[in-house]
């Protein structure tokens, strides 16, 4: 009496010889015995396609995918069907659920490696007519991404996946209800123009930091009170590295004055005055092919400015969905409690002024508490804090 691995192969056989409809009651007959059904169901599906055979074909689909919802295979000739029937979107989450469980394409027979890059490049055509379509729609509507409203805009791409969502993190202290802003603009910051001013006073004191090859120091500093931390590479790496005039609250005398005028320009500013924490204020150096991993700020109390000196072309920085190239003259503020990173892809070293300051929205009450906060939980330690900006 045959088996069902008798009757598997023999409808394998027959599908292979064009007997579909002998191939569809080998594969019928051997499901009802089988322990492990794939095998068969795979074969009646293909047996059913042949002979089409479409409510064959989508009921061994619908128990195949019961059977293993993960089938890749299955997932993808589901996705088939759907997308026959014109619903694009139930088609979608198929080749999208089938690209999820394929393992890496060196792992999948080529064939099938064939058709998960098939379900890839669908899905990309689909998602590309969506986008279009909505932009289209929103046109009508007077909508227009370089003059309408610079948060709807970003909403856009957030929902057509364009771009993702980025919040405040900081590591170590949040304060409740401040907005979520990547790249602030000019407004609240009247005294921002007076520092660009300054720059060339800035700059030529730089110049005589940097004819001192031992003024800079690696900007991330092991602590051999702590367990080390490798920071992404950049634990003692001199690709990324300061000359500080403050540090954590305070001023670094020997640095400071061998800048005075940076000290002097920078008396009005808002400063993050916060004891044994900030502010900080340093030529931030990044050499030629140096790259900053993206990493969170520890309080989301401040706001940190850039204020560029010496700026090769090809030097950016990245702050949530929003990249930037860094331009003499222009500085700029930005929360760095948002996950951020920066590059120097130039043959040129790469230095700002970097400080930071209170944030606009907290109120002079508010930025007294908070310093009052600070100090009680150093006070009950008894000792300064692990720090750095």
């Amino acid at each position: 009496m045959p088996t069902t691995d008798d009757d598997l192969r023999a409808g394998v056989e027959a599908l292979r010889m064009g007997n579909a409809a002998h191939a569809r009651d080998l594969f019928t007959r051997s499901l009802a015995a089988a322990k492990t059904p794939i095998p068969a169901l795979l074969g009646l599906v293909h047996a059913c396609t042949v002979l089409r055979d479409r409510a064959g074909r989508a009921a061994a689909l619908d128990r195949l995918l019961q059977v293993d919802p993960r089938n890749v295979r299955g997932l993808i000739l589901k996705a088939d069907d759907q997308a026959a029937a014109g619903d694009v979107r139930s088609a979608t989450s198929f080749y999208l659920a089938a690209i999820h469980a394929a393992p890496p394409a060196d792992q999948l027979p080529p064939d099938l490696a064939t058709e998960v890059r098939r379900a890839r490049e669908i899905c990309d055509q689909y998602s590309a007519h969506y986008q279009q379509y909505i932009v289209d729609q929103l046109a009508v509507r007077g909508f227009d991404a370089a003059k309408s409203s610079a948060r709807f805009a970003q909403s856009v791409d957030i929902v057509l996946g364009r771009k993702k969502i980025f919040v405040q993190e900081p590591r170590y202290y949040y304060f409740p209800g401040l907005p979520q802003i990547q790249f602030y603009g000019r407004e609240p910051f009247p005294w921002l123009t007076t520092v660009e001013n300054a720059a060339a006073d800035f700059r030529e004191e730089l110049l005589g930091v940097l004819n001192d090859p031992g003024a800079f120091a690696p900007y991330v500093q092991g602590d051999t009170n702590r367990p080390r931390k490798e920071q992404m590479g950049m634990l003692n790496n001199p690709a990324w590295s300061a000359f500080y005039l403050w540090k954590n609250g305070d001023i670094v005398e020997e640095n400071a004055k061998r800048c005075p005028r940076t000290m002097a320009a920078l008396r009005n500013v808002p400063l993050a005055c916060v004891p044994n924490r900030s502010p900080s204020v340093l030529f931030s150096l990044l050499k030629p092919g140096a790259h900053i991993p993206p990493h969170n700020g520890l309080v989301n109390t401040r706001l940190i400015c850039h204020v560029p000196l010496i700026v090769p072309g090809s030097c950016r920085l990245r702050v949530g969905n929003d990249t930037r190239v860094w331009k003499d003259g222009e500085a700029w503020l930005f929360d760095d409690t948002v996950e951020h990173e920066a590059w120097n892809d130039s043959d040129q070293t790469r230095v700002i002024l970097l400080f930071d300051v209170w944030r606009p929205e907290l109120t002079v009450e508010e930025r007294n508490l908070v310093t009052a906060l600070f100090a009680a939980i150093d006070a009950h330690s008894g000792r300064k804090p692990e720090w750095s900006i």
